[in-house]
């Protein structure tokens, strides 16, 4: 099959969000007079991605996640902080980070050679992801870039591609590919709406979820590769 519309994941995709998270977080809690940043890092890191999993399952709605992270966070360490302030100041600095996987310049370039459509699909924030986009230099790669908060949806909703087809001239589900490393949230959402989907797992992660994406690849030149070949 001969793909047109190439739909990507952002973060651990294209962009490179544990650089991101780290410096920014370390902008924030100098900020916030934090002594030992590393300590809040390892607390907020790993109930960061809990929430959005959450967040992916419905049991919380954005705005809980956004509002009460960084309350926990620093409650959890005996101080009473207001979530939404704090939530302000952690977007601030994220959004003025832009670093990349290795080689995801190269990558669009040389898909956009080919001819294909290059669409970004992201579950986010969106002056973090439009921020982030600018500095890294890739928003020029794509016709479109659609970010959960804007659509009112998310992945893996069908509603999310839904609403992604109808803005998208000629779309097609039969010439659409999403690629991107979640498989809760690119490749489940994929499947849900009944396109092809192509895991991005460089690190060859084991599939233990019942989900199964069309194809895997674990670099760029694969993904390349896999295209080339359909």
């Amino acid at each position: 099959m001969s793909y047109k519309f190439l739909l990507f994941d952002l973060d651990h995709t294209l962009l490179d969000f544990d650089k991101a998270e780290d410096v920014a977080l370390t902008q924030f809690l100098r900020e916030e007079g934090v002594e030992d940043i590393q300590a809040y890092k390892d607390y907020y890191i790993p109930m960061n991605k809990a929430l959005w999993k959450d967040l992916e399952q419905k049991k919380i709605s954005k705005e809980d996640l956004i509002n009460t992270r960084f309350a926990r966070l620093f409650a959890h360490f005996g101080l009473e902080k207001g979530g939404s302030l704090l939530a302000q100041r952690y977007q601030f600095y994220l959004a003025q980070q832009g670093q990349t996987i290795s080689g995801a310049h190269e990558l669009l370039d040389s898909l956009i050679e080919r001819n294909y459509e290059l669409y970004a699909a992201t579950n986010g924030i969106t002056a973090i992801q439009r921020g982030r986009l600018a500095q890294s230099g890739l928003a020029p790669y794509f016709n479109q870039v659609f970010i959960s908060e804007q659509l009112q949806t998310q992945k893996p909703d069908v509603l999310f591609y839904e609403k992604i087809g109808q803005q998208i001239g000629s779309f097609s589900k039969e010439k659409t590919v999403m690629i991107g490393d979640s498989l809760t949230a690119d490749i489940q959402g994929g499947v849900n709406a009944g396109i092809d989907t192509i895991w991005f797992n460089p690190d060859h992660l084991e599939n233990t979820s019942p989900v199964q994406p069309t194809h895997i690849v674990d670099s760029y030149q694969s993904l390349l590769e896999c295209l080339d070949q359909l």
